[in-house]
């Protein structure tokens, strides 16, 4: 590929990127955009007025208050927390990339809890000041310059993930509808680049539960895997693929499950005979299994090779 074709691509693709979060930003409201924000920052939506709530987050951030109209305001705050480029890497990719280094894992924490507990790991203490400064500070501690590379690549379709559950399965006690939670047990790559650290969630649904009954007539219990999230925090959509089920009939084996008696519940159901106990189903959190991307996804990853 020429020089001249690599760059042209290259600005091919951050037109689209810069397209789509435009796109995204507009379509938000603005109760949206503050829910959200507070939700990456502190874990849960706040309280008060929309203003009050807008200038607690910009000061924690930036230690001011900007003049600008209300929507002006959440859109800077929005992007500076989910926005990516290859230049720029949002507040949440800085954490993600500072706390991998350190631990090589990333941890389910709004970005307030991560910035109090890197700072524990670093200097044995939460510190004082804005959010950015703070920020900047440990990042050029982790990074020669503060500074660390990420770049646009795909995760593609099939990519096998390694999960474990860090929700029960229970056929007696899960319901329709239950949210079921899940980790990476191991860093996902995609050409050189870190796009799933070891510790990202993922989420799925239990989508059908029937209890045993009389007759011998076991008990159901199937589970879409819905997604997982990327290092740059978008959402990957994965599922439990026929690929995915073989590699986990192969882990399960290795564990010295018995395969023969192992049944796979449903068309994206979990493999789950290897913990049946009687007719009913259990399933443990810290079960190990594999999921699959379901379609090719541009992401943002890490470069750490």
């Amino acid at each position: 590929m020429s020089r001249r074709v690599l760059i042209c691509s290259l600005l091919i693709v951050f037109f689209i990127t810069s397209l789509v979060s435009a796109q995204s930003l507009q379509e938000m409201t603005v109760l949206e955009k503050t829910a959200a924000s507070e939700k990456i920052i502190y874990g849960t939506e706040q309280t008060g007025s929309l203003i009050e709530r807008t200038i607690k987050i910009e000061r924690d951030i930036f230690g001011d208050e900007t003049r600008d109209a209300l929507t002006a305001k959440l859109d800077r705050i929005y992007l500076y927390l989910t926005d990516n480029s290859m230049s720029s890497p949002s507040l949440q990719a800085k954490l993600n990339a500072v706390e991998w280094t350190l631990t090589h894992n990333v941890t389910n924490q709004p970005s307030k809890a991560k910035i109090e507990a890197i700072e524990m790991t670093l200097f044995g203490k939460s510190s004082i000041g804005t959010f950015d400064n703070r920020v900047e500070k440990f990042t050029k501690i982790a990074y020669p310059n503060g500074q660390f590379n990420v770049a646009n690549t795909t995760i593609y379709k099939d990519t096998l993930i390694k999960i474990k559950l860090t929700s029960e399965l229970d056929s007696r006690k899960t319901r329709k509808g239950d949210i079921v939670t899940y980790q990476a047990v191991e860093d996902v790559y995609s050409a050189g680049l870190l796009v799933i650290p070891k510790g990202m969630q993922g989420t799925g649904t239990v989508t059908k539960v029937q209890q045993a009954r009389n007759f011998g007539r076991d008990a159901v219990l199937e589970v879409s895997f819905d997604d997982i999230t990327a290092f740059d925090n978008s959402i990957v959509q994965t599922e439990m693929g026929d690929k995915a089920k073989e590699e986990t009939k192969s882990l399960a084996k290795a564990a010295g499950a018995s395969v023969a008696g192992m049944a796979l519940l449903g068309p994206i159901g979990v493999v789950g005979g290897a913990f049946v106990h009687g007719s009913d189903i259990t399933i443990p959190a810290g079960t190990e299994m594999y999921i699959q991307v379901k379609s090719d996804t541009a992401v943002y990853g890490l470069q750490v090779k």
